[in-house]
C-alpha cells in the first residue's frame, strides 16, 4: 500500500511538471502571438514598447540620378496625442501617423530601406505604387535590423503605403501608413493654373492596439492630415482638429490643388470642400483619369486622387468627409481665404 502511495505521488508530480511545462510553453505562444496580432486590452500598453517614445526621425530621400531616387525610412514606435489628453503609442514610419509623403517621379527607379527600430516586431512597407513581387520586395524586416529592397515606380497618381506584415489591418490601424505621389512624366493639362498645393490624408483610430475593436468595432476617431510638400509647409499628425485649429492658406481667386488620400483602413470617405466644387479631379491622380465639375469624389480605403477648386470670396472653407457620422468624429479641415494669402487671425468655420 505504501509502494502504491509513493508511485501516485509520483505520477502526481509527473503531471504538475508536465502540466507547468506546458503552461510555460503556451506563455510562450501567447507572446509570439501577442508581439504579432494586437491584443483586446485598449488599457495596457503592448509590453515590449511600454517605455518606447521613439524621437521622429527625418526621412532620407535622395535623387542619385535622372531616373534613380534612395529613399530611407524607418519604423518606430512614438507617442501621438490623438485629442486633448489622449495619447497613443502609435506604430509609426518616422515617428509620423500618417508617415512622411514621398514624391518621385513617373519612371523613377526606387531604392528604398527600411531601418526598423521597433526591437519587438517586424515591419515592411508595402507601397502602392509599384510593380514587383511581394513576397521579395515588400519582405518583414526584423527588429533592430535594415532591409533594403529596389523597384520601379512607372505608373503616376496619388497612392498608398503602408506595412504589410500580419495582421495588416494591426500595423496600419495602428499608424503605419501614408501617401507616396508619382508625378506625372507631363505633368497635369491643369499645372499652369494651379496656384497652391496641399497634401490632404483621412485616416482613422480605434481603441488602443485591440483587433477586435479594429475588426468589429467603429472608429473612435476619424481624422484629417496634412504632410509637407516642401520645406516649412505646415506638416501635423492625425489628430483631432489639426487642420480646423491651424487652417490650411489660401488666396482670393485662387486655384488650389489637393492631393487627397483615404488611408482607412476600413472606412469609405465622400470627400467635400463646402462653398466650392472641383473643377477638375485626377482620379486616383492619373493625369488620364480626367473628371470636371464633381461636388464630391469617393475614396475607397486606399483611394486617392488629386482635386482642384477656386476660391471665389474670402471666408473660411471646411472640408470634410460627406459620412457625416465621421465628420462628427473629427474628419474635418478647413481653408481659410484672405486677400492675401496670410492668416488674418479670423475664426474658422466649423462644420
Amino acid at each position: 500500500m505504501r509502494r502504491l502511495t509513493k508511485i501516485a505521488a509520483v505520477m502526481a508530480t509527473s503531471v504538475m511538471l508536465l502540466s507547468a511545462c506546458g503552461n510555460v510553453d503556451n506563455l510562450s505562444v501567447d507572446k509570439k502571438v501577442e508581439a504579432q496580432a494586437p491584443t483586446k486590452k485598449d488599457t495596457q500598453v503592448f509590453a515590449p514598447h511600454e517605455h518606447l517614445n521613439q524621437k521622429p526621425t527625418p526621412v532620407k530621400i535622395q535623387r542619385i540620378g535622372e531616373h534613380e531616387v534612395n529613399v530611407e525610412m524607418t519604423s518606430q514606435i512614438t507617442d501621438i496625442e490623438l485629442a486633448k489628453g489622449d495619447m497613443y503609442k502609435a506604430w509609426t514610419f518616422n515617428g509620423e501617423a500618417p508617415g512622411p509623403v514621398i514624391v518621385v517621379n513617373e519612371g523613377d527607379k526606387i531604392n528604398f530601406t527600411l531601418k526598423n527600430m521597433d526591437p519587438a516586431i517586424p515591419h515592411s512597407m508595402d507601397f502602392h505604387a509599384v510593380h514587383t513581387a511581394p513576397s521579395k520586395n515588400f519582405a518583414n524586416v526584423m527588429p533592430d535590423k535594415t532591409g533594403t529592397f529596389s523597384y520601379p515606380a512607372n505608373n503616376p497618381g496619388v497612392f498608398m503605403y503602408h506595412c504589410g506584415t500580419k495582421p495588416v489591418l494591426g500595423h496600419i490601424a495602428n499608424g503605419m501608413h501614408g501617401m507616396i505621389i508619382v508625378k506625372p512624366k507631363n505633368g497635369y493639362p491643369t499645372d499652369s493654373k494651379v496656384d497652391r498645393e496641399y497634401v490632404v490624408i483621412q485616416n482613422e483610430w480605434y481603441k488602443y492596439n485591440d483587433m477586435d475593436d479594429m475588426t468589429n468595432g467603429v472608429p473612435k476617431y476619424v481624422v484629417f492630415s496634412t504632410k509637407a510638400l516642401k520645406d516649412g509647409d505646415m506638416n501635423t499628425n492625425g489628430t483631432v482638429g489639426a487642420l480646423s485649429d491651424h487652417p490650411l492658406l489660401a488666396k482670393v481667386g485662387e486655384k488650389v490643388r489637393f492631393y487627397v488620400l483615404n488611408v482607412g483602413p476600413n472606412e469609405v470617405s465622400s470627400f467635400h470642400v463646402v462653398g466650392t466644387m472641383f473643377d477638375d479631379v485626377y482620379v486616383d491622380g492619373n493625369p488620364y483619369n480626367h473628371m470636371k465639375g464633381m461636388q464630391t469624389i469617393m475614396l475607397p480605403a486606399s483611394g486617392g486622387a488629386v482635386v482642384e477648386f477656386t476660391v471665389t470670396e474670402e471666408g473660411s472653407y471646411p472640408f470634410v468627409t460627406h459620412q457625416f457620422n465621421h465628420a462628427t468624429k473629427g474628419a474635418v479641415g478647413a481653408l481659410k481665404v484672405t486677400k492675401d494669402g496670410n492668416d488674418d487671425g479670423s475664426e474658422v468655420m466649423s462644420h
